[in-house]
């Protein structure tokens, strides 16, 4: 039976590509032994209830085996994928895109295909489940995760970031299934590589094992074993790409269609004489057996701990309102005078004393993003229950990782850097944003501003680079009070969010106004009540907000009408109405100040306007040198604003 079991996998993966003419059939021949053992004798979950807290996760790193997930999730009955979505597979509209793309409703728990990135995901929802372990207990959480990846998610760089983390927190719940196959897209792995796997994860303290990929037995003792040691684990499947087709153990049978000779091969190899998308009833009924084994585990914990666990995804509560109004109140009274990064990590402190559902951390520059603050404890192999994640100098994992926590809905992650190592990120960024999950990612150190460290640390570019990532809200403030309203739209946001903060001190801008006005993206700070008509809008974000009002200061000495916009966030201004819009643009002479290379700033200025930023790489320099060297003074926004208008 188990053969046949998953011969179904196979051969449903065989034919979606087929049908689509793409696709990449090495990986469900070779892995669905493996995979279909995995879901026969140890996955727990609930196809009826995929959302339930407590079920294991599964998750496809090597995203290109896409074939392979969708054909295991159809047969273990997920409502939201249907034979009709196989058979469409890689076509618009249809639930089998090419890569696996995040619905917790269909069994797809993260969007995979990038290698490495779901893997590191795995890192993050492991995380993730001992958190709320500590949080809830054995009989509320205690699952598994397991993720299936090869030899490429191995190479990549964000695996030895995420591997390490793993073994560093002993994270005992997770389970890595890995392809050995020896093959890659350019040949037999030795091209390209000669490293002990083994050996790499032992040193990482991670449980290693080795078995034989195609054997049923084999695996089914491999993770027995592996769930009953404290450490991750890392499962050595000994398998063929490709097995049973003429391709075998051949860098060939990493993608493309097979033929009709080669799919006559593959049928008489398995012994399966069914036409294409045909499953036998008692193979089917089998399968169907297998998804419903769970159903009253499922039912029980609805039943005994859904009120435990309360909502699925995390709530701003009256607590965390309570916070924001107070702080709002102290930050109109104290005007303060300082770093964005320095408020961020006020109010950072002062939420996470009212929950402990969110979670902050760095790669290694706690203090100096002000992601770290002196009531959090860290998180640590042998306690859970703190609220602050040591990264290390790992911020393409730490992305991920952050991505596989907000997967889950239930926690708020963030984890900072400086803003010019954003780079090192971005491929996790992206996915955040793809999938439209809530992650959070703190930035400081955002400009010229940095000063003397130099161009190696004064990000030009990145702002640019943020804003273009469809989806993503990026939240540059001006000072305390709007980096206030910032947090607040970031912790409400369905969506991934990055905050971005100044080194250097600020002053304070704004001093009125009850309701987070930062959610329209974008207002109009000071309105001149001139009798002429309003001759220009000086529009900026961040520390420029201060230039822009120093500048109205002279520009109305010379009786020119001026109205200075801030624009924190341009995705959610974007998203305003028309009129809105052009309420706060304005119709005459527009003005763009911000320590960015521009590229982008046209949406907003037309054709009759200025910019002033940085359009070159910084200087190690004083900020107010550095400054003065770029032209980004009021005495200059001033005189060629003049100059244009006279």
């Amino acid at each position: 039976m188990f053969q046949s079991l998953a011969s179904a996998v196979r051969f449903l993966s065989i034919y979606q590509i087929a049908n689509a003419n793409g696709g990449h059939p090495g990986m469900p021949l070779g892995m669905a032994d493996c995979i279909t053992a995995l879901f026969k004798n140890f996955l727990i979950f609930d196809p009826e209830n995929p959302r339930w807290p407590n079920r294991d996760r599964f998750v496809l790193s090597g995203g290109h085996g896409s074939a392979l997930l969708y054909s295991l999730l159809y047969l273990v009955g997920y409502k939201n994928i249907s034979l009709d979505h196989l058979k469409n597979f890689r076509k618009l509209g249809s639930k089998a895109a090419g890569h696996p793309e995040y619905d917790p409703d269909c069994g797809i728990e993260t969007t995979t295909g990038p290698l490495g990135q779901g893997f590191a995901n795995a890192v993050g929802m492991a995380i993730e489940e001992r958190i709320l372990n500590a949080r809830y207990g054995d009989k509320c959480i205690n699952h598994y995760v397991y993720v299936a990846l090869g030899d490429g998610d191995l190479m990549e760089g964000i695996s030895h970031e995420a591997s390490a983390i793993a073994g560093h927190l002993s994270l005992g719940h997770l389970i890595a299934l890995f392809d050995d196959n020896n093959i890659t897209i350019d040949g037999t792995l030795d091209v390209s590589t000669s490293e002990d796997t083994l050996e790499r994860y032992k040193a990482y303290g991670w449980h290693v094992l080795a078995v034989d990929g195609h054997c049923e037995k084999s695996i089914t003792d491999a993770i027995t074993e592996a769930k009953g040691d404290p450490r991750p684990s890392l499962i050595a499947c000994k398998t063929k790409i490709g097995l049973g087709t003429s391709r075998e153990g051949n860098p060939q049978a990493h993608s493309g269609p097979l033929s009709s000779q080669e799919i006559e091969e593959a049928k008489i190899f398995f012994n399966w004489p069914y036409a294409p998308f045909e499953i036998p009833e008692y193979v089917e009924k089998t399968w169907r057996i297998i998804g419903k084994r769970h159903s009253e585990k499922c039912r029980d914990w609805l039943a005994g701990q859904s009120k435990n666990f309360g909502s699925g995804e995390f709530q701003f509560t009256s607590e965390l309102r309570r916070v924001f109004r107070d702080l709002k109140k102290q930050y109109f009274i104290s005007r303060p005078f300082a770093a964005t990064r320095v408020s961020s990590q006020e109010i950072i402190e002062k939420v996470m004393k009212v929950s402990d559902l969110i979670i902050s951390g760095a790669a290694d520059l706690g203090k100096s993003t002000g992601c770290y603050a002196k009531n959090m404890r860290p998180i640590v192999r042998s306690d859970f229950s703190g609220n602050y994640l040591h990264y290390g100098v790992r911020e393409h994992a730490m992305g991920a990782i952050i991505n596989g926590i907000a997967a889950g809905k239930k926690v708020k992650s963030f984890g900072g850097t400086f803003l010019t190592f954003s780079d090192y990120m971005k491929p996790a960024i992206r996915m955040s944003a793809l999938m439209n999950i809530p992650s959070i990612f703190v930035f400081s150190h955002d400009s010229i501003g940095v000063g003397e460290d130099g161009p190696t640390h004064q990000p030009v570019e990145h702002l640019t680079s943020l804003r273009s990532i469809p989806n993503l809200n990026v939240f540059r403030p001006a000072d305390a009070l709007e980096t206030l309203e910032c947090w607040e739209c970031a912790l409400k946001s369905a969506r991934p969010s990055a905050l971005v903060f100044s080194r250097q001190d600020l002053l304070s801008v704004r001093f009125s106004g009850k309701v987070n006005i930062c959610e329209n993206g974008g207002y109009l700070l000071h309105e001149d009540s001139f009798e002429n008509s309003r001759a220009v809008t000086l529009i900026a974000t961040g520390s420029e907000v201060g230039i822009a009002l120093e500048a109205k200061k002279l520009l109305n000495s010379r009786e020119v009408s001026v109205n200075v916009a801030s624009v924190p966030c341009w995705n959610l201004f974007d998203e305003q109405p028309e009129s809105y819009k052009k309420y706060v643009l304005g119709d005459n002479l527009r003005v763009g100040i911000e320590a960015s290379n521009g590229f982008g700033w046209e949406k907003y200025l037309g054709s009759n306007s200025l910019f002033f930023g940085v359009n070159d790489f910084g200087k190690s320099a004083s900020y107010p040198t550095l400054y003065k060297y770029f032209e980004l003074t009021a005495q200059e926004v001033c005189a060629r604003i003049f100059r244009k208008i006279i």
